[in-house]
């Protein structure tokens, strides 16, 4: 049967950022219909630029514990500038998203240790059996990594029709020379992201909060 619209939207509608994982890794034939699924995503001049590094088991626990430690040195330099700023509604929505996980893992106004302590389960990969890094090729520049966006979401629904959950992050790729070294990966490509993917923890209270997103005619500009 053809997939409905309804369909579709019940897909992104069930996708969200987990932050909690089960230890229970995933298969491998899994992981590979969810990057041969994602790999349709369309590109500039069919370009296909995403390349990812997937790690499982003790791959994934030495990254997790390597990354920590780049987090306790705190000295960042991402491939890609990180926004200048937010400012009006991008702001607002920054801050409610925020806000919705501090509630939900009790982070009260004020708790700076706590705020800093959920953030640094960003370099834990909140547990996840698996990450995958994307890295895109810098000479494709912005086209690149906008290509690389699509794929991103692509991977995202994949994983999520599997059964699998996802949470695509920015600030591991804060740390790129370390990742550069760690994986191998030539100072030619720009890094990008990580996704960190496993079976959600339902009872992880970091997964019991749901981000709204704007209307239809809140985004669109209607020319008729």
């Amino acid at each position: 049967m053809p997939v409905t619209p309804t369909d579709l939207d019940a897909l992104f509608a069930a996708r969200h950022s987990c932050r909690g994982f089960r230890p229970d890794p995933v298969p491998r034939p899994v992981i590979a219909q969810i990057i041969a699924t994602a790999r349709r995503a369309p590109s500039w001049c069919n370009a296909q630029p995403w390349q990812i590094v997937v790690t499982s088991g003790k791959e994934t626990e030495r990254l997790r514990k390597a990354l920590r430690a780049q987090a306790d040195k705190g000295t960042s330099a991402p491939d890609m500038p990180f926004p200048s700023g937010y400012s009006g509604v991008y702001l607002d929505r920054r801050r409610a998203c925020g806000w919705q996980l501090y509630g939900a893992v009790g982070v009260k106004k004020g708790d700076r240790a706590g705020s800093a302590r959920q953030m640094k389960e960003n370099f834990n990969l909140f547990g996840a059996p698996h990450c995958a890094i994307l890295s895109s090729p810098a000479e494709l520049g912005p086209y690149g990594v906008m290509d690389c966006g699509g794929f991103i979401t692509a991977f995202t629904l994949a994983a999520q029709a599997a059964g699998v959950a996802t949470i695509p992050q920015a600030a591991v790729a804060a740390f790129a020379p370390f990742l550069h070294e760690h994986f191998g990966i030539g100072n030619d490509r720009l890094i990008l992201c990580a996704i960190s993917f496993g079976y959600e923890d339902p009872h992880h209270p970091a997964n019991g909060f749901r981000t709204d997103r704007a209307a239809v005619d809140e985004i669109t500009d209607w020319r008729e």
